[in-house]
Order: C-alpha cells, then structure tokens, then sequence
C-alpha cells in the first residue's frame, strides 16, 4: 500500500514536514509505501475552472507550466493521502490551494477517480485560524468521496519557528495515532475497495 503526503509548506524541514513525517512513521513500520512531496515554494497554478479536464478526460489537467500532472499521477496511485499546511494569513499555501482546487475538479472530470481512497489533513499552527486550514482540506477529501479518518484529537501542532512542532508532545501524539489509524482503515477497506458506492444518476 502506498501513502502520500503533500506539504504545502515551503520551509524545508519546517513544523509542516515534522508533523507529515512523524504521521508517516507508523505507515512506513507497518510495510507502507511512504512518500513526502513538498509544494509549498514551487511553481504551482491555481485552477482556472476552464473545464478542459472534463471535456478530456484522461486524468491531467491542461496546465503545463507546473508538475501538477506528475504528482496527480501519485495521488491516483495513493491508497492514503495526508495534506500538510502552514496556517497562513487566511487559509492554506497557496500552492496547497492550487494542488486542491485542480485535484478536485480532475476527479470529477474523471469519474470520481479519488473515490474511496483515505485522506487526512495535517495543520502546523502558531497560535489561530488552524481549524480554517484543517476545513478547507477536509472539504476537498469530502467532496471528491473520499474516507476522513478521525485521531486522538484535532491533527495539528503548534508552532511557529523551525522545529518549534517538536515541543508540542501532545499534536506529535496525534499525528503518530494518525498515521496508526490510516494504517487501520487502509487495511481494513482494501479487499472492499472496488465496492465502495458510486453516486446514483
């Protein structure tokens, strides 16, 4: 099984990374497939809600100035995706916003191609508005049909400097219980995966 987490932050090793990773940890103990793929910092457009993707249909979005298509071949593969964001002025990154609104709308176009995968949202927070940022990628997983796996408490740590994450035992905790409870579902609907119910006309 594989698991892909996406990190909206740009800061290399940043309180983002720390809290994927450590979510990655009981993933890649129990035979996992893990990969981190880092957004944040990179070229990466917003959609433009062109509907290219739905008159084509062949899993790619039709903007080539970035690598979106390359790591939408990733998150199809994925059985477990884990979006990780700063908490910025607003909401998430701006390229983490891109990678939702395109990967959304790229499912759809293609026949709910995220259906039935798990997806759990990741929030490094300094102080505010980290519930914001756990919604906006909370929405996009429930739209696109996928399962929302729940932890020990609200998936975020707190932090605003560099590896400041690492003193917030408790948001370490529940980023370890989460990457346990993925390891749990993703095992658990695997054999049933092709079953999962598609929405009637």
């Amino acid at each position: 099984m594989y698991a892909l987490a996406i990190n909206g932050s740009p800061r290399k090793g940043g309180n983002t990374e720390i809290l994927l990773n450590t979510a990655l940890e009981p993933l890649t103990e129990a035979g996992w497939e893990t990969e981190l793929v880092r957004v944040g910092g990179k070229p990466m457009h917003g959609c433009m809600a062109c509907y290219k993707c739905m008159e084509n249909k062949d899993n790619k979005c039709v903007i080539k100035t970035d690598n979106f298509n390359e790591i939408f071949e990733k998150i199809m593969r994925a059985d477990a995706l884990i979006f990780g964001s700063p908490t910025y002025f607003t909401d998430v990154s701006a390229e983490l916003k891109g990678v939702l609104d395109r990967a959304g709308i790229v499912s759809i176009a293609n026949d709910q191609i995220l259906r039935g995968k798990i997806g759990a949202a990741v929030v490094a927070v300094r102080r505010g508005g980290a519930t914001h940022v756990y919604d906006t990628i909370n929405h996009m997983f429930l739209m696109s049909q996928m399962i929302v796996p729940g932890s020990v408490y609200w998936n975020m740590g707190y932090g605003r400097e560099k590896g400041d994450v690492l003193n917030d035992a408790e948001g370490l905790r529940n980023m370890n219980h989460l990457g346990m409870a993925i390891n749990w579902l993703g095992k658990a609907i695997k054999p049933h995966l092709d079953s999962y119910p598609a929405p009637r006309d």
